[in-house]
């Protein structure tokens, strides 16, 4: 049998070239080897989103459709909404009840995501606690592996430290522990030069249209140290030249030479990379445009999904109350 993989996204906004690179392309190949359950993980969005919490739900669809134009198949894999399964908050109730304090605030990410969202107010009890509700979502689904970059590790072990003490206190083996896929990332800055991130308004959007995909590339930051078209330039230093690394690798040679050699000006690489930007995501696009039209395959695929996800994870919860000596209903 396949072994299970858990990931998931929190809609809070249209995806974007760093979700593409940094996530589903992995899910692409994850997909053929594994059980993916792949979750819309919309109460981790509620969590820096509850002040203004009504585009959740539409992002939530909007992304769905991105995953399905990029190749997600929902005959191979589960594609589901996190709150649509009651089950992911029945666990992370009891769950909340083994964790000590101590663990949640010694996790390095709490206070590093503190720091990157400052204009969201986290400082919750919700955000605190977001590594029990996501070792819900992992042992619901018994997942043996996660796909993780290294910044998630210490949730990865809170979530094992969560299975070893379920297993100590009640002397049951309802749950595995997950292991990490890391996966290796591509490093994609956004068109500023700062971390690709919706709350800096500085993405290339998978659902941009060709003509604000070559406005936002002949915004991005070049080599400072190029200021006249006559200088060399230095590509290493470049986002645009780490771009044709990530999206057209075969060119990179080429366009090394011709910025060291000062043979093309930024100008003209920008446009160049527009072009390259704007094909590659033709084919996405298209698919998109599909069930953007046809949203009610949409529904069914996630109301499919939802069943099954919801089967698995009432048998999940079914272990746990025995566990517990049937103390809950």
């Amino acid at each position: 049998m396949k072994k299970t993989v858990l990931s998931g996204m929190r809609p809070t906004g249209k995806l974007h070239l760093g979700h593409l690179v940094g996530a589903l392309n992995n899910w692409l190949k994850l997909q053929k080897e594994y059980q993916c359950f792949f979750m819309v993980a919309d109460w981790h969005a509620l969590m820096s989103e509850y002040k203004s919490p009504s585009g959740i739900s539409n992002f939530a669809v909007d992304n769905v459709i991105d995953w399905l134009s990029c190749g997600i198949d929902p005959e191979s894999s589960v594609i589901f909404v996190q709150s649509q399964v009651k089950e992911h908050l029945e666990l992370y109730m009891v769950l909340s009840c083994l964790v000590p304090l101590g663990w949640l605030e010694r996790c390095p990410t709490y206070k590093e995501q503190k720091k990157e969202l400052k204009a969201k107010d986290i400082s919750n009890y919700a955000f605190l606690g977001y590594p029990v509700l996501q070792a819900a979502d992992i042992l619901l689904y018994k997942a043996d592996c996660v796909p993780v970059g290294e910044d998630q590790l210490p949730h990865l072990e809170i979530c094992r430290e969560i299975v070893r003490r379920f297993k100590s206190l009640y002397k049951k083996d309802v749950f595995v522990e997950p292991q990490a896929l890391l996966t290796k990332v591509p490093r994609l800055l956004g068109i500023d030069g700062r971390k690709m991130s919706k709350s800096y308004d500085n993405t290339i959007a998978l659902s941009d249209s060709p003509e604000m995909i070559t406005k936002k590339v002949s915004s991005m930051f070049t080599d400072p140290k190029r200021i006249k078209r006559t200088d060399v330039g230095h590509p290493k230093q470049c986002n645009v030249y780490n771009y044709y690394e990530v999206f057209k690798p075969e060119l990179k040679d080429e366009v090394y030479n011709w910025c060291t050699k000062a043979e093309l000006g930024c100008t003209e690489c920008k446009q160049k990379l527009a072009g390259i930007l704007i094909e590659q995501l033709s084919p996405i696009q298209q698919k998109r445009a599909h069930f953007e039209s046809h949203k009610d395959l949409v529904t069914d695929i996630l109301r499919d999904g939802q069943k099954q996800a919801a089967e698995f994870a009432a048998n999940t919860m079914k272990e746990v109350k025995e566990a517990l000596g049937n103390g809950l209903l």
